[in-house]
């Protein structure tokens, strides 16, 4: 399993719409992916490591594949669609990072 995350870095001027990111753009991006979109989730930043400290993101946007073959036939036919949409929720480029998970583990 991979996961595809984008991080929205909180720097001057920046500007980030979650409303919109949250049922706009996830929605969009849920119909474009399927079927090889197995889950995603979104990561909105309220502090750094400090209580009341910037927080260095103002979201994160995981998408969850099988592979990273699955993740490339699922995204090459959309990514201009997807990526015209930017503009609508923020005027920063995302820090894109794809992972191999290896350990998840969710403590009581």
């Amino acid at each position: 399993m991979i996961r595809v995350s984008f991080f929205y870095p909180n720097t001057e001027g920046s500007t980030f719409n979650l409303e919109y990111y949250s049922n706009t753009h996830a929605a969009l991006a849920k119909q474009s992916l399927a079927p090889a979109l197995k889950g995603f989730s979104i990561d909105y930043g309220l502090s750094s490591l400090m209580p009341g400290s910037k927080q260095p993101y103002h979201a994160i946007g995981h998408l969850l594949f099988e592979s990273i073959e699955a993740f490339y036939g699922a995204i090459m036919p959309h990514a201009e669609q997807l990526r015209s949409d930017v503009p609508n929720y923020t005027n920063v480029e995302a820090i894109i990072q794809i992972s191999e998970i290896k350990i998840t583990e969710l403590m009581d």
